[in-house]
């Protein structure tokens, strides 16, 4: 990219750049603008995402979609200060970031380019690392949120459309869904409202402080964890509870309609006021009102059953709360889990680009070649999963006790020009019943659906191994795929070819052309059915459609499932 592509003010600076290598105080100073420009929704407002960490096992999808740009530009990236404001008052690496980019945007030598390039890419994330905790200053300037958010450092860099379109994504979770921003995710750990991502690294032991004060948060973080783990029995506790009052809701009011159905009697005519016996028809309700009768009372076991184990799990959450209300209360900043959880973010980076991908961190139009609607910003990631999930409505599903209970993972979007997402853990390990997952999709990939497609396939094959436990090569979804693999005799890794064979599950063999192998169709149709509605429109185009819809009527009257 030659020098006079960029901005005047840019393009001095970097020139001031190659003299000094480095920046002076004149150039950045420490002290934070005061003038910054706030990324603002069409009403002005800012609205702070809420209720992301809570699971309402009761709400069966997302939301209608709303809007997924704002009308007009926030103008942050029209700021002539933007660079500047950006990399004032970091540590040292905002000196090397500098000096790296101004020889790589001025270099001509490709080898050199190449050096200045790796060069970058361990400079920036080293001032990531710093910024990453000042993550929850509300007062932040937005340069600094933007370069963690989307990697922006140079908005010279842009394209004149890319710079309008970036300006005008939504700058807040107005969604309320737990899709975060790279930011957000850090201000989240970083605030204590959500836990840091699980590794393989064993837990270090902590031994038992003798100072009463770090005795007392110590004891504070174990009952947060205790409750954290209950919180998941009492949710799906209540849920069973309410589940099992709406099914004897439903056989009082029907066994009502049949107790007033035979309690109905025609007068017998010329012989009044008598009336007639019962019909044949009331007759026959008879055996019904035994069976709702019989079904009652096993409701009534069961439901008993369910209401003792949710007083028993509020008990103890309630015990639980009762101590961390007497206790100190935390208020200091998580710094240590945020410094595990950025080394944890950065590898999960690294992992949505791969090993020979494309690893630079800065958004820079030679790199970046997606469409508006294929930009992993929130609102557009969101599109793709509720697209996702009218084609496998059990997605984001997790069974306990027989029952599905829907819950969206946090999904992190990361600033990357990878194409694969991943599912980094299926649940958390505290409460493995209603905690939420974590993907990671990476925000610049060549297609998007494909992008979050990945994610959540890698989702379902760590939801049902790890339901299976021990028995994942021989039940369920897991089992039957791993016996073909094994039949098959292929080799590699098996996650993977799941992975792809979902691909084509949802964008091929959904509208009825047939890519898959017959064995694995019927696994996945079983194991992954679509609605009931493109059930019925696959099998008027093919009969092997058709002899699938079959089998699930075969199964459904001997009570297969």
């Amino acid at each position: 990219m030659d020098e006079q592509e960029l901005d005047p003010a840019i393009a001095a600076l970097l020139a001031e750049a190659e003299k000094s290598h480095r920046i002076g105080e004149e150039e950045i100073d420490t002290a934070e603008p005061d003038n910054v420009p706030e990324a603002k929704s069409d009403n002005g407002a800012r609205r702070p995402s809420k209720g992301i960490h809570d699971v309402d096992l009761g709400v069966k999808g997302f939301d209608p979609p709303g809007k997924l740009l704002n009308d007009v530009s926030s103008g942050v990236f029209d700021d002539p200060q933007y660079y500047k404001t950006a990399l004032s008052g970091e540590n040292e690496s905002a000196q090397r970031v500098h000096t790296q980019l101004s020889k790589y945007l001025t270099s001509q030598d490709p080898k050199d380019r190449s050096v200045f390039r790796q060069n970058i890419i361990s400079a920036y994330w080293e001032l990531l690392r710093g910024m990453s905790e000042k993550s929850g200053n509300m007062h932040l300037p937005m340069p600094k949120r933007m370069l963690m958010r989307f990697g922006v450092l140079l908005p010279s860099l842009f394209k004149p459309e890319q710079k309008e379109f970036f300006s005008r994504i939504i700058f807040e979770n107005l969604t309320n869904e737990p899709i975060l921003y790279m930011d957000e995710w850090f201000k989240e750990v970083l605030s204590g409202r959500m836990n840091i991502s699980m590794t393989d690294e064993p837990a270090s032991s902590r031994k038992i402080s003798k100072n009463p004060d770090e005795a007392q948060m110590q004891e504070q973080t174990r009952l947060m964890q205790l409750q954290s783990k209950n919180s998941g029995k009492l949710q799906s506790a209540e849920s069973m509870l309410t589940m099992k009052e709406h099914e004897r809701e439903m056989l009082e009011i029907e066994l009502k309609r049949l107790v007033d159905d035979i309690c109905e009697h025609q007068p017998c005519f010329g012989l009044e006021p008598h009336r007639a016996p019962y019909t044949e028809a009331q007759k026959h309700e008879f055996s019904e009102i035994s069976d709702k009768l019989r079904n009652l009372s096993r409701n009534d076991k069961e439901l008993s059953k369910n209401l003792r184990e949710y007083e028993e799990a509020k008990s103890i959450f309630d015990s639980v709360q009762e101590k961390l209300d007497a206790g100190p209360e935390i208020v200091e900043m998580n710094t240590g889990d945020l410094k595990t959880e950025f080394d944890t973010v950065r590898q999960m980076a690294k992992m949505t680009v791969g090993r020979q991908g494309n690893q630079f961190p800065i958004f820079t139009r030679e790199f970046f070649h997606c469409t508006e609607k294929g930009t992993g910003t929130r609102e557009n990631v969101l599109e793709v999963m509720r697209w996702i999930e009218s084609i496998d409505p059990g997605a984001f599903c997790r069974i306990h006790k027989s029952v599905p209970n829907r819950i969206i993972p946090y999904t992190l979007l990361v600033p990357t020009y990878g194409d694969r997402g991943f599912c980094w853990q299926p649940f958390d390990r505290y409460n493995l019943v209603t905690s939420r997952g974590r993907i990671v999709i990476p925000m610049y990939p060549r297609d998007l659906h494909i992008a979050v497609l990945t994610a959540v396939a890698d989702l379902r094959w760590q939801v049902a191994k790890e339901k299976a436990s021990y028995y994942w090569m021989e039940e369920g979804l897991t089992g039957q795929y791993y016996q073909y693999i094994d039949r098959q005799k292929l080799k590699g890794d098996l996650k993977q070819f799941f992975i792809e064979d979902y691909i084509l599950w949802m964008t091929k063999e959904s509208s009825g052309v047939q890519r898959l192998d017959k064995e694995v169709r019927g696994i996945f149709w079983r194991n992954m059915p679509f609605p009931q509605a493109r059930k019925e429109e696959l099998r008027k185009r093919s009969l092997v459609y058709d002899e699938l819809c079959i089998k699930d009527n075969n199964r459904a009257m001997s009570d297969g499932y």
